[in-house]
């Protein structure tokens, strides 16, 4: 007798009680999966979203700093500052802010290197998404990519009163970028104080 319960205590586990382990195995590895595939597509998400703010501020950044110098003219000779063609979605200025080929003190003009400049949005690289450019008179250079649209307003030395472009004394800046994907957007706006100009 004794020997029998032993047989039986060896002979392993049933069909049923495999199949059991086997579902609650699948129902735990599913729920990891499920967490995992959340997480990944919120890391993914954010990642996007941190991409277009950095691409975004550093735009703004780097065009406000250059806006702000429009119309530096140590001289007095260069006539300096921002130009009448100038629109609400782009901006030329111009700055005397080195000699000859970038070389030594301001010459008294503006057509050496980076002193005639113009930000506008158009398709750099073909991709049919518009890019933030900064053109010198040698051809674009993209600044920031995934730009959905850039507003310029020109303001009088009041900063109250709107003013063409080539009167003004501030400009206000409003840059909207998206995601690569196109699924969020980021709009931000800036007053920018063009200390070398007139008041």
């Amino acid at each position: 007798m004794k020997r029998k319960q032993e047989e039986l205590h060896a002979q392993g586990f049933t069909i049923i009680e495999l199949m059991l382990a086997i579902a609650i195995a699948g129902i735990v590895m599913a729920s990891f999966y499920s967490v995992y595939i959340s997480q990944q597509s919120s890391y993914l998400r954010q990642e996007k979203v941190a991409s277009m703010h950095q691409n975004i501020r550093s735009a703004m950044y780097y065009m406000g700093r250059e806006i702000r110098m429009a119309g530096l003219d140590p001289t007095g000779e260069a006539g300096a500052g921002i130009q009448s063609d100038s629109s609400a979605s782009s901006i030329h200025f111009t700055e005397d802010i080195s000699g000859q080929n970038g070389n030594g003190p301001p010459d008294g003009d503006t057509g050496d290197t980076n002193e005639d400049i113009t930000y506008s949005l158009t398709d750099n690289d073909g991709d049919g998404d518009t890019d933030l450019v900064r053109n010198t008179g040698t051809g674009n250079r993209l600044i920031a990519e995934n730009i959905m649209s850039l507003i310029f307003k020109y303001w009088d030395g009041t900063g109250e009163t709107e003013a063409t472009p080539s009167a003004s004394r501030f400009v206000d800046i409003t840059l909207k970028a998206v995601t690569d994907d196109g699924s969020m957007d980021r709009t931000i706006t800036a007053r920018i104080n063009c200390r070398n100009l007139g008041y």
